[in-house]
């Protein structure tokens, strides 16, 4: 690809199948234990070569600019490690919706993190990598791995999972947003000990998948924002197998065995109140 239309990358979402909250840590984040896979839901992220300094520019209004923006601060990491390139701009072209729990802007820094690699021509050994991810944003890790994981720490250590079960999803984006801070604040969790150590999980079948669906968050927001608990209900009604929270929030999703289930229920559900609908499947 040539210079003047820099490298263009595909920035996917993820869904968390599971998600468990324990204590909060000395340096402020939660351990967490969540499995999480990516979707085919996806921005679109260019990074080209400029004169000097970051630009980072979206076609969502709402996506911040600046060093507020995960983008800018993955290329800042990137060039204060490589001392290349000199200058940079980044477009983001944003489909997945954001305060959703789908992981948009962690996606996005990864891809840019890419983009600067194909830039300098420099590829930091993976630890280095990682901890650079981790230094943006707690689902970066996951999105520099991008397959299928079970997350734990504040979702920087990360451990493959073998899953066997092809799916399509149907994400239901309500009309308003969740801050995944008032989340963890609403949830309560008192400072602790990380959790013990638990076998790697493996999804052999739909057994497997249905019986792991679950995520404390839901807690948080039952008496707030109860729309969640009647998506879910939505969700199992048109045929989904299992339908939880993904993150903490407000995205719901539904997992089918078919593209036609999952469009089929697609039609089935009210886009009422702004909802947004999305059908995926796992990558």
């Amino acid at each position: 690809m040539n210079k003047t239309a820099g490298f263009s990358y595909l920035a996917p979402a993820k869904i968390n199948v599971t998600l468990k909250v324990f204590g909060r840590r000395s340096d402020g984040f939660y351990n967490i234990r969540s499995v999480m896979l990516p979707v085919s839901l996806y921005d679109e992220v260019t990074v080209d070569e400029a004169g000097s300094g970051i630009c980072v520019t979206a076609d969502d209004p709402s996506v911040p600019g600046g060093r507020s923006n995960s983008c800018h601060r993955a290329a800042e990491l990137f060039m204060g490690w490589a001392g290349a390139p000199k200058g940079v701009d980044i477009r983001i072209r944003k489909a997945i919706p954001s305060e959703a729990g789908l992981g948009g802007g962690s996606s996005d820094a990864a891809a840019a993190f890419r983009g600067m690699m194909a830039l300098s021509g420099r590829v930091p050994p993976r630890e280095t990598l990682l901890r650079m991810s981790a230094e943006v944003g707690a689902d970066v890790p996951f999105f520099a791995l991008n397959v299928p994981a079970l997350a734990e720490g504040f979702g920087d250590r990360l451990t493959p999972v073998e899953w066997r079960v092809p799916f399509f999803t149907l994400i239901v984006k309500p009309a308003f947003g969740l801050s995944t801070r008032e989340g963890y604040e609403r949830l309560g969790r008192a400072a602790g000990d990380p959790p013990s150590e638990t076998e790697v999980p493996a999804f052999l079948d739909w057994e497997d998948v249905i019986a792991a669906v679950s995520n404390d968050f839901e807690a948080a927001w039952k008496d707030t924002h109860p729309e969640i608990g009647t998506i879910k209900g939505e969700l199992l009604s048109a045929g989904a197998k299992a339908a939880g929270l993904s993150g903490s929030g407000s995205a719901v999703f539904g997992l089918f065995d078919s593209a036609e289930a999952a469009h089929r229920a697609r039609g089935m559900l009210s886009r009422e109140d702004g909802r947004k609908l999305f059908v995926a499947r796992n990558i």
